[in-house]
């Protein structure tokens, strides 16, 4: 088979190399190729094989594509099959090696002919244009992994013209007028015109903040006002906790289902809005439009959270270097089947067994190796991934908690009927101190006034920190964090500045009580809006009554999070109260801005 290998010298070590090489859909759009089509079609035994289709040129091909095997940080091999067009075959494999301060990739193209004009194109021009090709990509690559550049792959910028770059610019000043924009506006939009599409059919805020070396809110704040404005469309994704692709869309929550089906991993699973429930961006259609298809479904990058993905025929063994920091990993086979969760603690790694339809630890493989062994009458691909979900992820809980949603999605609510389990979320609930007695004294407009702004004094504290006002209820407020640490630095910073409110009454000023918990509850539609339902929910409305004027308590369920503690500072001691509705006393602690440890930002 004619083959052909280049090498390629980096100046950054393996590690800094790998997500740009290893990133194979990124990779072929920079060079030029064309996206395709995949279908993919269950087998018997439970696994899954994947035909795709494109046209090259005046080639029209099909072909399979063969499951990529990689070891992360090391190596990949990608092998398609072609039924259509002029090769047979074509492999592509890279091995990549750390080499002094930089690295090391030997890249190996194997082709074989189908038709004598597969012949032809093999014998002349294939190998020499590929290589030119590819040793561009390699230049910006090491550019990026050395530093120099804040994208691996350069494309170039989409022209428009000067009808369209006008109602771009009053989209972007309109994003910037509201708010929500953050001096950001003008950044996204160049993003959606010099960005590959690989990037743009899926914009995660949360990436693009760690991208552009900023804070997430304002990313996050920023794309969710460009919805409103024409520059971006929102979707709800259905993560599969396998592959992690999104292979249920939606344009609304109300139209997202309950569960779903990967085909590529041949899995059911159901909805949680805290881990696989992603709220995703792309281009309006009118500012570029993206079309469907792939550039590669399966390159190592495509899951990363994947550390090997190795196939062994029946029978078979092999040992392979592995370097796995200790941690929380999954041993299963890309087939459907059982699977195993382990926690890795430093030392030797534990074979991965293929047995019984399922993949279990066996004994302790060489040092800084791992063994896999398949007892199985059928070729299986093992694969060990990580279980720490992606942290780019803006997931359903975390966005349904940020004010700039509610306030710019207030109609994308859930089915009638339909419930959300939470299985951690932080509410705090404010009241104003002696309020009926303020009405008394400075009338009900002077009341009506000062009430408005403290409304708005406590929503900016609110959306400061990463949560949103729910609802309110005269003069209390309802508040939800994703993260506990929030809620509290959130409680903090109103107490810690009512006194500087006050002073810019021109009257009476005002002591608020607050209160906060933590835990599972379940999300609603109640009244057109999300809204949260449970015992948890009353808990954390009693303890605001248990408040005093300028005080914050917190349950002791709350206080003890660890990233609360290291916000508050160690508790001399719990008090335990009566709430009513509850049977047994609650442990709470009170916070005041004069006696509170910790030091909100």
């Amino acid at each position: 088979m004619p083959a052909r290998t280049f090498v390629w010298e980096f100046e950054a070590p393996a590690a800094a190399v790998w997500p740009a090489l290893a990133d194979t859909a990124r990779f072929n759009e920079a060079a030029g190729l064309p996206k395709h089509a995949i279908r993919e079609e269950p087998q018997p035994d439970g696994s899954v094989r994947f035909f795709a289709e494109a046209t090259i040129g005046p080639f029209a091909l099909a072909w399979e594509e063969i499951p990529v095997e990689w070891i992360s940080g090391r190596w990949f091999r990608h092998e398609r099959r072609f039924s259509r067009g002029p090769l047979a075959s074509l492999i592509a494999s890279a091995e990549l090696e750390t080499v002094g301060s930089g690295s090391r990739c030997r890249y190996t193209l194997e082709a074989e002919a189908a038709t004598v004009a597969g012949q032809l194109i093999l014998a002349t021009g294939f190998f020499p244009r590929t290589e030119r090709n590819f040793t561009d990509l390699v230049g910006q690559i090491n550019a990026f992994a050395a530093g120099r550049d804040s994208r691996a792959f350069k494309t170039p910028k989409l022209a428009l013209d000067a009808e369209h770059a006008a109602r771009l610019d009053r989209i972007v000043e309109a994003i910037e007028a509201s708010g929500n924009g953050h001096k950001l506006a003008r950044r996204l939009a160049d993003y959606l015109l010099d960005g590959q599409e690989v990037d743009l059919a899926r914009i995660r805020p949360r990436a693009l903040a760690r991208e552009w070396r900023l804070g997430e809110l304002p990313v996050i704040e920023c794309s969710l006002q460009a919805v409103r404005d024409g520059l971006l469309e929102a979707r709800w994704d259905l993560l599969c906790p396998r592959c992690r692709g999104a292979k249920i869309t939606a344009v609304s929550l109300d139209r997202l289902p309950t569960e779903a089906h990967c085909d590529s991993c041949n899995v059911g699973y159901d909805r949680d809005f805290a881990r696989n429930v992603e709220l995703s961006f792309h281009p309006a259609p009118g500012i570029r439009r993206v079309e469907e298809g792939e550039f590669c479904l399966f390159g190592p990058m495509s899951t990363p959270h994947v550390m090997l993905q190795v196939a062994l025929d029946p029978g078979a063994e092999t040992t392979l270097p592995a370097d796995l920091v200790a941690g929380a990993y999954r041993y299963r086979t890309l087939e459907a089947g059982g699977e195993t969760d382990i926690e890795l603690a430093p030392g030797p790694i534990p074979a991965m067994v293929a047995h019984g339809g399922t993949v279990t630890p066996g004994e302790p493989s060489p040092a800084g190796k791992i063994r896999l062994i398949n007892r199985e009458a059928t070729r299986r691909c093992f694969v060990l991934e990580s279980r720490a979900w992606v942290a780019d992820a803006l997931t359903g809980h975390q966005a349904t908690t940020l004010q700039a949603f509610r306030d710019l999605f207030a109609t994308d609510v859930l089915r009638p009927g339909d419930e959300v389990a939470i299985a951690q979320i932080a509410l705090l609930f404010t009241d104003l101190k002696g309020s009926t007695a303020l009405y008394e004294r400075i009338g009900d407009a002077a009341a009506y006034h000062l009430v408005r702004d403290h409304f708005a004094f406590l929503g900016e504290r609110v959306r400061a920190h990463r949560g949103a006002i729910v609802k309110t209820i005269g003069d209390a407020v309802m508040a939800a964090f994703a993260e506990p640490a929030d809620a509290v630095r959130a409680a903090l910073a109103v107490q810690g500045q009512v006194a500087a409110f006050n002073a810019a009454q021109e009257g009476e000023g005002i002591a608020i009580k607050m209160g906060a918990h933590a835990g599972r509850c379940i999300q609603v539609t109640l009244n057109d809006r999300l809204d949260y339902f449970g015992s948890m929910v009353n808990l954390a409305a009693r303890v605001q009554g248990l408040a005093d004027g300028d005080e914050v308590v917190l349950t002791r369920a709350l206080a003890e999070d660890p990233t609360v503690a290291a916000v508050i500072g160690p508790v001399a001691g719990w008090e335990p109260v009566a709430v009513r509705g509850f049977g047994a006393p609650v442990e709470v602690v009170r916070l005041t801005p004069d006696i509170q440890q910790g030091t909100p930002p």
